[in-house]
């Protein structure tokens, strides 16, 4: 295990901001992980997974543990469902596509999502209908102040719309080293109904989709509306969609009789926050190496040596200028460093 001193980080986060740690160490199991946060010399190390829900906004003063957890395993199966293991460190699309070509299902709406295995329970990752907690057994997870693995189940996740319990209360205490999920062996339940992937099944000319067919139908969806960050620096949606009371909902028709809206509960909607960006005028807006993607207001983007900082302040106009024009807070869904 080596400590690499002043590493650039820049390979390390889809936004492709230049920033730099001071010590750098990649793990590989969960021994090398213990080492590392044993050492006394680093008593509040940076946890990196895969760099895909962050924006960078200055240079890291301390040791960043880079997470490279491998493996994806087998662990249980039954007539009609698999239970399977992966480890943190692998990438969550290449997971979905062991999943699939073994024929294993309830992953495949969530084809093509940035990042590693293990930032997915943090987020309670979700796509076109589906999400993490759909499919979620259980996580493994290395509690920093006992030095020793713990395992949380579906309801001790505190599983909510983008968020966990390692997003709020447990925020900071743990390290996730491996995701446990339940999928389908056959007669698999698809969710085609969300989104566009019925149209792009249609247009595929696909009547009777495999899971494989829909993997693809989102793959193709994705690919044409969000910039790849191979590419186009990106951490995917910036913002997440807001949840207002029907009462502000009829509030707002009022002067946008347009709006889209989703229901959530008897009192609740949801609002796609790409259509307030939008509709603020943001979209495709270009502010130097920097801006709000030309297909997807949701998506703030790194056109080539923009600053972690720049991003951060056009967030923060953009956030200010629909509370001003809807009353509506936006939240972020990246995390700001």
């Amino acid at each position: 295990m080596h400590i690499e001193e002043n590493k650039s980080l820049k390979p390390y986060n889809t936004f492709g901001i230049e920033a730099v740690a001071s010590h750098f160490a990649k793990v590989q199991s969960v021994d090398e992980l213990a080492a590392l946060l044993s050492m006394p010399e680093y008593p509040h190390p940076f946890i990196l997974g895969g760099g895909s829900n962050m924006l960078l906004t200055k240079d890291i003063d301390t040791l960043v543990i880079h997470i490279a957890l491998k493996g994806i395993e087998i662990v249980e199966e039954t007539e009609n469902d698999v239970y399977v293991r992966a480890h943190a460190g692998e990438n969550w699309h290449n997971f979905v596509l062991w999943c699939i070509a073994k024929d294993f299902g309830g992953v495949e709406n969530l084809s093509l999502i940035p990042g590693n295995v293990g930032g997915a329970p943090i987020q309670n990752i979700g796509a076109y209908g589906v999400e993490l907690k759909d499919v979620f057994v259980s996580c493994e997870a290395f509690d920093i102040s006992e030095k020793k693995i713990k395992t949380f189940h579906l309801k001790a996740c505190n599983f909510g719309y983008r968020e966990s319990i390692f997003k709020n209360q447990e925020k900071g205490k743990y390290i996730i080293t491996s995701v446990t999920v339940r999928l389908t062996k056959g007669n698999h339940q698809l969710r085609t109904q969300y989104g566009d992937i019925q149209a792009q099944l249609e247009a595929n000319g696909i009547a009777n989709p495999t899971i494989r067919d829909v993997s693809n139908a989102v793959i193709a969806i994705r690919q044409s509306k969000l910039p790849d960050p191979k590419e186009i620096g990106n951490s995917g949606s910036f913002f997440k969609n807001p949840v207002i009371s029907i009462a502000q909902l009829d509030d707002l028709k009022r002067n946008f009789p347009d709006i889209p809206n989703y229901k959530v509960s008897d009192t609740e909607v949801k609002i796609p926050a790409g259509w307030l960006i939008e509709k603020a005028g943001f979209k495709g807006k270009t502010f130097s190496n920097y801006g709000v993607h030309k297909k997807q207001a949701l998506v703030l983007v790194n056109y080539g040596g923009a600053k972690g900082k720049d991003i951060f302040e056009l967030s923060q106009l953009i956030r200010k200028t629909i509370y001003r024009i809807f009353n509506i807070n936006l939240a972020t869904e990246v995390n700001i460093v």
